[in-house]
């Protein structure tokens, strides 16, 4: 007799042996069916159109722009090699894109290679074909590869090609990367040389919907023309693919470079120093040559835009460190050099996170992680730029005592800020249960999750009892301030933090602000205004506002501020009373019928929240059954127009705030202002 186990293990291996021998009759048969004919050679620009992931990184809009981004390089490059002074960009309402340019033009001759085939037609039909190679035809350049412009043709429908070259015109069009015919000789022409390619993407790749976005054409080819001053960028677009406020022709052309550009990008920041610092220099023979400028913002995050050869490195890379080196390493010497003990602890972070950076480089055959060129890999960038940088900062720090002390003081504090993060990340871990300092006027309430909850910014202590006694205590708190806040537009870092009420509302909030704000430490899911419904109220509404916008504007963005809507008169009649918040709806409840013609209507006029009791403002304005709120949101404007907007109302220019109201005085008197 055999046991159950030893049975059990019998049966156990025949399982296996016959799985084994299924498994490899299988294998046997799967090599048989696998041949040579399996092998598919892809061949020309196939494989583009197959894997167009692989080249453009994609088929989204991101990718549909970055055709634009290959083509407008290349014309780039003529211009920084000092063969072209102008380029032209045109958006039709066909969706065809053209950019041109007056340089050397594309070579039309036969090519030594292909014979039957002009060096045109094996640049747009040919991977790896192109003039940057060798460095010869161009010093610095921002195509490398020799795929850009034959990726364009190959995931375009159509694409035309002409070239004013040797005072002849030259024409060949493309659909799907294929030559639709040889290359043309339209006849001489005079006063005219240089390439121009108009293409439309093929919706086949990325789509009917995908269509080119005015606005973002409009930013990448402005951005280029901030990058070399020495070209001029003439934009122009059909009205009829225009659905905001972008232009149909403009002209970039600005000598200054990336001054110019961060000063339009900082526009309505609060900066640490006056002057901005910047620079340019050019290594013998125009190779290594570095751009920058720089300013740190003491209202708004930092940012850094960097580029290589006119190409924008979104994710940084070795020129961006060498940046950051030359900029902590001079800093903190300075520091040393005027005996400041505490510059020993300041870090890159530090002085990075609130820098607003423009950097450039060009230098000799770069390499980039990936086609898309979002990081440049070259080491040799980064050496160039922190030697080149390090030392016309150490200069400008000397020759610039009060603007480095400033600069030095602020850094200061953001290492000390961080330290005392971290040494509170270290106490938070040690004891979760680590009570917060809160504000003595502060009224908390009592929930523990943050859903549901509601903090009150009320209008002055009068008004801070009423709405204390009228408020729901598990799910709202109420903070009174005393009178109208500071301005925030016109004010500097430094009174910002002297400022008490400022002080206690940011710590009321607890998510911090500018750079160290953290929308995830918001102690609520609501944060209302609450002033009374008058001139006076509005005023500090809009100071309130002002403040979140520049220090917390993810807070807005987010959909977290609202503005309560008390109301101006109480009317009673008899037993029923109804509430208007203002003299036109004063006048509509009074024609509505809402209460009867024959009766005497009693009309009160609030002049504050304080006058309110309780249970009038917990109607009106705090329960939310019965209440009116207002959401604040940033809308869908350009955000640049925004910090603009609220520059010249807020800031300290009182005609550029006249200016302001004058252009929109028949806005306001839409509105029964």
């Amino acid at each position: 007799m055999i046991g159950p186990l030893r049975f059990l293990a019998r049966f156990q291996r025949e399982i296996m042996a016959a799985k084994q021998a299924r498994s490899r009759k299988t294998s046997v048969d799967a090599e048989d069916d696998y041949t040579a004919a399996d092998i598919e050679v892809l061949e020309g620009l196939e494989p583009v159109r197959r894997r167009p992931g692989m080249y453009i990184g994609g088929t989204d809009e991101k990718a549909l722009h970055h055709l634009f981004a290959e083509v407008i390089d290349n014309s780039m490059d003529e211009a920084v090699a000092g063969h072209a002074s102008w380029i032209t960009v045109h958006l039709d309402a066909e969706g065809y894109l053209a950019v041109s340019d007056n340089g050397r033009g594309i070579p039309v001759d036969a090519h030594p290679k292909f014979k039957n085939k002009s060096a045109l037609e094996v640049i747009m039909t040919t991977l790896h074909a192109g003039g940057k190679f060798d460095g010869k035809a161009y010093s610095t350049s921002g195509g490398l590869h020799g795929v850009g412009v034959s990726v364009v043709n190959a995931l375009s429908e159509i694409c035309e090609v002409e070239v004013a070259r040797g005072k002849q015109l030259y024409r060949m069009v493309f659909s799907r990367g294929a030559p639709e015919g040889k290359l043309q000789k339209l006849g001489s022409i005079m006063n005219r040389r240089g390439t121009t390619i108009r293409f439309k993407p093929d919706d086949k790749i990325f789509g009917a919907n995908t269509r080119f976005k005015p606005a973002r054409l409009l930013k990448m080819a402005r951005s280029k023309a901030y990058l070399f001053g020495g070209v001029e960028i003439r934009w122009t677009c059909d009205s009829e693919v225009i659905t905001d406020d972008t232009p149909t022709e403009a002209v970039f052309h600005f000598p200054g470079g990336l001054s110019d550009y961060l000063k339009e990008s900082t526009t309505g920041h609060t900066m640490v120093t006056k002057d901005l610092f910047s620079g340019r220099i050019d290594k013998e023979g125009g190779h290594g040559s570095v751009e920058w400028a720089l300013g740190w913002t003491a209202s708004h995050d930092g940012f850094v835009n960097s580029y290589c050869n006119t190409i924008p490195t979104p994710d940084g890379g070795t020129h961006e460190l060498g940046l950051r080196s030359a900029l902590t390493k001079g800093l903190k010497a300075y520091g040393e050099m005027v005996g400041n003990k505490k510059a020993a602890q300041i870090t890159g972070d530090d002085v990075f996170g609130t820098a607003a950076a423009m950097l450039s480089v060009f230098i000799r055959e770069p390499e980039f992680q990936g086609q898309t060129k979002d990081k440049l890999a070259t080491l040799e960038a980064g050496r160039i730029v922190e030697n080149t940088v390090r030392d016309a900062f150490d200069h400008w720090l000397v020759n610039s005592p009060q603007q480095a002390g400033k600069l030095l003081e602020w850094n200061i504090e953001q290492a000390e800020y961080r330290l005392k993060r971290r040494a509170e990340r270290d106490i938070s871990r040690q004891s979760a249960t680590r009570k917060l300092r809160l504000p003595g006027k502060l009224v908390d309430c009592a929930s523990k999750s943050k859903q549901g909850t509601e903090i009150f910014i009320v209008e002055g202590d009068s008004a801070g009892g009423s709405a204390k006694q009228a408020r729901a205590p598990k799910t709202q708190a109420v903070l009174p301030l005393r009178g109208k806040i500071l301005n925030v537009a016109n004010a500097t870092s430094a009174k910002l933090a002297q400022n008490q009420m400022l002080s206690d509302l940011i710590q009321s909030l607890g998510c911090g602000i500018g750079k160290h704000f953290s929308i995830n430490d918001l102690r609520y899911e609501r944060v209302i205004i609450m002033t009374d419904a008058d001139v006076d109220g509005a005023h500090i509404a809009s100071l309130l506002i002002t403040f979140f916008y520049q220090e917390m504007p993810e807070l807005i963005e987010k959909g977290h501020l609202y503005m309560a809507v008390p109301p101006l008169f109480k009317m009673t009649q008899g037993t029923k009373t109804l509430y208007a918040r203002d003299d036109a709806e004063r006048v509509r409840i009074l024609d509505s019928g809402e209460f009867k013609a024959n009766q005497k209507i009693e009309i009160g006029r609030f002049k504050g929240l304080g006058e309110m009791n309780a249970k009038q403002l917990k109607v009106t304005a705090m329960d939310p059954e019965h209440r009116a709120m207002l959401r604040i949101e940033l809308g869908d404007g350009d955000r640049s127009e925004i910090g603009r907007a609220v520059n010249a109302l807020m800031g300290s220019k009182p005609e550029a705030r006249f200016k302001f109201i004058q252009e929109r005085a028949a806005f306001a008197e839409s509105l029964d202002i």
